[in-house]
């Protein structure tokens, strides 16, 4: 499957208006944004957890990258509720799971080959940033391996600009705004190349947004061909 596989232009998804896809766990779907793939793929996605669903243990060859956006999202090392980030590094694995239910956006295969820290940032960590014109609030929560990775919430009618020398990637969490003459809401997924700035009219409501600046695709990204892919399980939490 090819999914907005083509890197170098502006690709914006409304994730809030498309289709849940069952993917092979009962009770787990996605909403797909970026796709290279079929089961095992290099993808971007937002997956909601029924009640009581979980998948089987499986391994993340290509790593793994996830935020939880609402519930609480479970495995073997701990509970990590809304707002919590988490960056699993190739070689990893785990038994996902959320007894209550949970949604996230999550990153598969998207890690560069030698990124092997773990990062677990609960609700309200992270570094604060310099605050620019229209931000009211900004906190790191990664910064390393060529990415910058960010949280912040944007004032109601501001103008809020973000220099993109590498490529952006963004997903709106409330509220919304105008960028490019198109109005993006809660959930809107937007991935500008490398040096497409972003310049964004915040609306009457302000907004939260997640992004990383970073290349789209690292020069070193996990290959397919990884030995390790042999141990990953037919199904993935995408």
């Amino acid at each position: 499957m090819l999914l907005n596989e083509d890197v170098s232009r502006r690709t914006l998804v409304h994730a809030a208006a498309l289709d849940w896809m069952p993917s092979p766990a009962k009770g787990v779907d996605r909403r797909m944004l970026f796709r290279i793939g079929e089961e095992k793929a290099r993808a971007t996605s937002i997956v909601r957890y029924a009640a009581g669903s979980r998948f089987a243990h499986h391994a993340h060859p290509g790593g793994e990258e996830f935020l939880v956006l609402d519930g609480v999202f479970q495995d073997e090392s701990g509970d990590f509720p809304t707002g919590a980030y988490v960056r699993n590094p190739p070689g990893s694995g785990h038994a996902p799971r959320s007894a209550s239910g949970c949604t996230i956006l999550v990153k598969l295969w998207q890690f560069k080959a030698d990124d092997r820290e773990r990062v677990v940032i609960m609700p309200g960590e992270g570094e604060d940033s310099e605050l620019r014109a229209g931000v009211a609030t900004s906190k790191i929560l990664f910064e390393g391996a060529g990415e910058r990775v960010m949280l912040e919430t944007w004032r109601p009618n501001a103008e809020v600009a973000i220099a993109n020398p590498q490529g952006l990637e963004l997903l709106v969490l409330d509220g919304g705004f105008s960028e490019a003459g198109e109005a993006l809401a809660r959930w809107s997924w937007l991935r500008l190349p490398a040096g497409q700035d972003l310049h964004a009219k915040v609306g009457p409501e302000g907004a939260r947004v997640w992004y990383k600046a970073a290349p789209l695709l690292h020069a070193h990204v996990c290959a397919f061909d990884n030995p390790q892919s042999r141990l990953e399980s037919s199904g993935s939490n995408t």
